[in-house]
């Protein structure tokens, strides 16, 4: 149950969360706040590619959810989105539509929906070329195109609003509670052949390649002259398993691809130690995990991390092989260290908002964009604001 949510706009209609296809974090998030709202008392509707619906379970969250096929990547088929929302829509009085990231927006701003619209920017664009060209242009139809612009780390409220939002501001994105480990330490370790003294580092993330498991992969197959070497395990799905997999095997590195999982809060219970190897991140869930599990964690200094972890992590630049192997080892070496980090870990993540903040927050943006209360259009009193008003 959300405490100190309200009914978020409740008296004006349903709450019309939209996203686009997922595998992971938008996903995850969307449901959580699909759940406390609904918790709340309002009306909430889920609409996105019915495989999330499979994935996530919305109406088991309490939402009714709507099929609108918005796939990763801008297809024709972005027409029938359109219209499949538009129907949406008009079929029941709307009191907000909140899109997921640029896609989920783009197609709402399309829509022209008559209730107020927000988008969140949950990822930054890293592609390049056409794709990237394109995906630019359709950043600066969403910002122009919303009410309220919410950005999950400090750079993506910065870029809507130099993009030309209205109103940008910061909305962190807290991550699910994990679940108590089902197992113990010693049965997760052995699952992956883990002996007494071999150290277990953990990766949880989409097989993307703005996760750079490559260097990851890169770093771990140096650490097989190791005594004893550490057992490197990547859980997840995605387009880069093939070419990962291809990797793993050139280097002969000690990684395991363990493809998609559900017992993340077992693997952190028999891990050693975290990483995270992504050339962007805004405030990545498993990281969040991590040091919530008091796990330290070896993270990419980009994006909303350095934020994210302040001095509870150990930060190396992106894309470097050689900072990556060097952290590793040196943590690996000092088990010292190591704790310290996990017990710093835990601490700092004490002070990050919950799922609850995160819920509060939306339904007193949301109830002020229906007019339900005072004030101006913002998630938070502290919450920072870029842009114009």
């Amino acid at each position: 149950m959300v405490t100190g949510a309200t009914p978020a706009a409740g008296r004006h209609g349903t709450v019309v969360l939209l996203l686009a296809s997922s595998t992971g974090g938008v996903g995850q998030h969307v449901r959580s706040v699909a759940r406390g709202l609904a918790a709340a008392g309002a009306t909430v509707l889920v609409c996105g590619p019915a495989a999330t619906e499979e994935q996530f379970d919305f109406t088991g969250a309490g939402a009714r959810f709507q099929p609108v096929e918005i796939p990763a990547s801008p297809t024709p088929a972005d027409a029938r989105a359109v219209a499949a929302l538009r129907r949406a829509l008009a079929a029941e009085p709307v009191a907000v539509v909140h899109a997921h990231g640029l896609r989920a927006g783009l197609v709402a701003v399309l829509a022209r929906p008559a209730a107020p619209l927000v988008v969140t920017w949950h990822n930054a664009v890293l592609a390049r070329g056409l794709r990237g060209a394109l995906s630019r242009v359709a950043e600066r139809v969403v910002a122009r195109g919303v009410r309220v612009a919410l950005g999950a780390s400090a750079d993506l409220v910065e870029r809507a609003a130099a993009l030309g939002a209205a109103e940008a501001r910061l909305a962190p994105v807290a991550a699910p509670a994990l679940p108590a480990p089902r197992r113990r330490r010693a049965a997760v370790r052995a699952e992956f052949g883990v002996a007494a003294g071999q150290p277990l580092i953990l990766s949880v993330g989409r097989l993307h390649p703005q996760k750079r498991y490559d260097v990851l992969v890169d770093a771990a197959a140096r650490w097989r002259g190791r005594t004893p070497p550490p057992v490197v395990v990547i859980a997840g799905s995605g387009p880069a398993y093939l070419p990962l997999a291809a990797r793993i095997s050139a280097a002969r590195a000690p990684v395991t691809l363990l493809g998609h999982r559900t017992d993340v809060a077992d693997l952190l219970a028999g891990a050693d130690l975290a990483v995270v190897t992504s050339d962007w991140e805004a405030r990545q869930l498993f990281a969040q995990e991590a040091l919530r599990a008091g796990v330290p964690l070896v993270a990419t200094a980009v994006g909303g991390l350095p934020e994210l972890v302040g001095d509870a992590a150990v930060l190396v630049p992106a894309g470097d092989v050689d900072a990556v192997d060097a952290a590793v080892r040196e943590l690996l070496d000092d088990p010292n260290r190591r704790a310290a980090l996990g017990r710093s870990g835990a601490a700092r993540a004490a002070t990050w908002p919950t799922e609850a903040d995160t819920v509060a927050e939306l339904a007193a943006l949301y109830a002020a964009l229906a007019g339900d209360a005072p004030g101006p259009a913002a998630p938070g009193a502290d919450a920072p604001s870029t842009g114009r008003r």
